[in-house]
């Protein structure tokens, strides 16, 4: 069970492995663009391609879907960035249904552990097997598998290593199952617990007056998507940042934060303890530039101030 991308290379890997794979299921169908172009998830287009049986329930209590799930008569159901599963169709299989999650869990529960690791500084990250249970990411742990996170390194990047390592572990966490020669656990709470809330339209905008590393972690734990943005005062224009340096000064910039200034060809937004020297950014209505672009295309941006 799963839809994006990232679920994909597990799908791959049970398919190349020596499991049957007796069933997909992947969300409906839906329109999306301004000409409501229907789009298709990435597992049904896998799917198809290798000629699997593939279910796209609208209504997972759905009575029909139930009955054909227990009709498939699997011994393991295994979801990888799926929807909330209700209880009347993760306890069908005899071997339980198993979810692989994007951190090291009980760290990062929620929808966007992969954005959130970066965000908040993390210098390592990984992927966890559990027994899916009523609550969200509170099942108990089949297995974890850490990878490290590079200070530069943006979530489009770690997306790939985790997608990788999830496969592994996916296939590591089976094997063990079907050998039945292991015990999970449970999960216990740290005392500082980071969550990985979804992201939206509040959740994304840089805050000025927050230092200039933790902007930068924040710029590239949402590069390339969503994306962080700001405002243009002057113009109301949405500005999104993809790729930034941080540079650490001492001089007192707290009035400053958030004015943007090109000086030798670059750009640099002022923040709170140095600046953010901007590589590569997008205006609303227009495509993503380099600095250089933006610089010759918009010259009256210059020393305008950002909220």
């Amino acid at each position: 069970m799963g839809t994006p991308d990232f679920a994909v290379g597990c799908l791959n890997a049970l398919v190349n492995s020596n499991h049957n794979v007796e069933a997909v299921i992947t969300a409906p169908d839906r329109a999306a663009g301004r000409g409501k172009k229907i789009i298709q998830s990435e597992i049904k287009k896998y799917t198809n391609s290798n000629n699997l049986r593939l279910l796209q329930p609208i209504n997972l209590k759905d009575e029909k879907f139930i009955n054909e799930l227990k009709s498939i008569n699997a011994d393991i159901f295994v979801v990888v960035a799926f929807r909330m599963l209700p209880k009347i169709v993760w306890e069908i299989p005899e071997k339980g249904t198993i979810n692989l999650h994007a951190s090291i869990l009980p760290q990062l529960r929620g929808a966007a552990p992969i954005h959130w690791a970066i965000i908040n500084g993390l210098k390592e990250t990984g992927v966890t097997t559990f027994f899916i249970n009523e609550k969200i990411d509170f099942g108990d742990v089949i297995e974890k598998s850490k990878v490290k996170i590079d200070s530069s390194e943006n979530t489009g990047q770690l997306y790939e290593k985790l997608k990788t390592k999830g496969s592994e572990l996916l296939l590591s966490s089976l094997k063990i199952i079907e050998k039945n020669n292991f015990k999970s656990t449970k999960q216990t709470n740290p005392k500082e617990l980071l969550l990985a809330p979804k992201l939206n339209k509040n959740n994304t905008r840089i805050n000025w007056n927050n230092k200039g590393e933790s902007i930068f972690n924040f710029v590239r734990g949402l590069n390339p998507y969503p994306s962080a943005w700001t405002k243009n005062k002057k113009t109301d224009k949405i500005l999104k940042l993809f790729n930034v340096v941080f540079h650490l000064e001492q001089n007192n910039n707290k009035n400053l934060a958030g004015t943007l200034l090109f000086e030798n060809n670059s750009i640099k937004i002022i923040t709170i303890d140095g600046y953010l020297e901007v590589l590569e950014l997008q205006l609303e209505g227009k495509k993503r530039m380099s600095n250089l672009e933006f610089i010759n295309g918009y010259k009256n941006f210059h020393m305008d101030l950002l909220l």
